[in-house]
Order: C-alpha cells, then sequence, then structure tokens
C-alpha cells in the first residue's frame, strides 16, 4: 500500500480549518432566511458534514452531504420514501438548477463509492494532488448544495 494522506492534502496551498468554517457560517447567512425544520437525523447529518469538512476530510463530507440530501428529501416528501434516490431528486419540489447540481453530486459521488476498476490506480499514484484538489472543490459545492436543500422551504 502506498497511501500517503500528506500526498492527498492540498490544504497547505488552500483553505484552512478556520477559512472552511467561516465559508459554511458565510453559506447559512446567505441562504437561511427565517427558520427550517429539519429531522434529527438530517441535522445529525448536517452536523457530520460540518466536522469532515472543516477537518479537511473531503470525500467523506461529500458522501455525508448526499446521505443528508437524501435524508431531508425522504422527510419532506413522505410520500416518496420507497422511491430510489434520482427518483426522489426528479420528484422533489426545488428548482431545476438545484436538482441538476444534486444529481450532478449524486454522480459524482457514486464513482467514489462504487469504483468499476480498482486496479487501475496508476493516475491516483502518480497524480494525488489532481483529486485532492478535486475532492475539494466538490466538497466546497456539496457545502452550497446541501443548505440549499435543507433551507429550501423556510418558516417565514
Amino acid at each position: 500500500m502506498n497511501y500517503d494522506r500528506k500526498a492527498f492534502s492540498s490544504d497547505a496551498a488552500n483553505m484552512h480549518e478556520s477559512e472552511r468554517s467561516q465559508f459554511l457560517n458565510q453559506l447559512d447567512e446567505e441562504l437561511l432566511r427565517g427558520g427550517v425544520q429539519i429531522s434529527e437525523w438530517c441535522c445529525f447529518l448536517v452536523c457530520e458534514f460540518d466536522t469532515t469538512y472543516i477537518a479537511g476530510a473531503y470525500l467523506s463530507s461529500i458522501i455525508v452531504a448526499m446521505a443528508g440530501i437524501e435524508t431531508h428529501l425522504r422527510t419532506e416528501y413522505p410520500f416518496n420514501r420507497q422511491k430510489n434516490l434520482f427518483d426522489l431528486i426528479d420528484s422533489a419540489d426545488l428548482n431545476g438548477i438545484t436538482k441538476q447540481e444534486i444529481h450532478e453530486l449524486r454522480r459524482y459521488r457514486n464513482r467514489w463509492v462504487h469504483i468499476s476498476n480498482p486496479d487501475n490506480d496508476d493516475d491516483i499514484l502518480t497524480n494525488p494532488e489532481k483529486y485532492a484538489t478535486e475532492l475539494e472543490e466538490v466538497a466546497r459545492r456539496a457545502a452550497r448544495i446541501l443548505r440549499e436543500v435543507i433551507y429550501s422551504n423556510p418558516w417565514i
């Protein structure tokens, strides 16, 4: 095993924990209008997202963001609980752009969760920084998408 955690870390060149925490706070200030009610499961997953994102565990945060989004949609639309995630997203009362972004995040998450050819690892061994940077960018988008979804039905 040639895994070197430092090789996959893009923290030296990018955001530090305090900046990531501040980014999440700015998203909350920007996107939360009024108040929202979310399930305890979803609240737990959002807190887990924040913890993993702030710590720089970007792949974990992407996976948790999708779990939070799915949990929220299953709570908001209980009549759709039996639907698969793809159909659940499509049937949600969200704008088309948000739905498209969730699908893009879902597909990205699936590429990591369901690795089709794990023996083909040359690129990740020779270019770990590329993956670290990409994961950081997607995790940042996941932060926004997760919050757009959980704040989509505010009490005003």
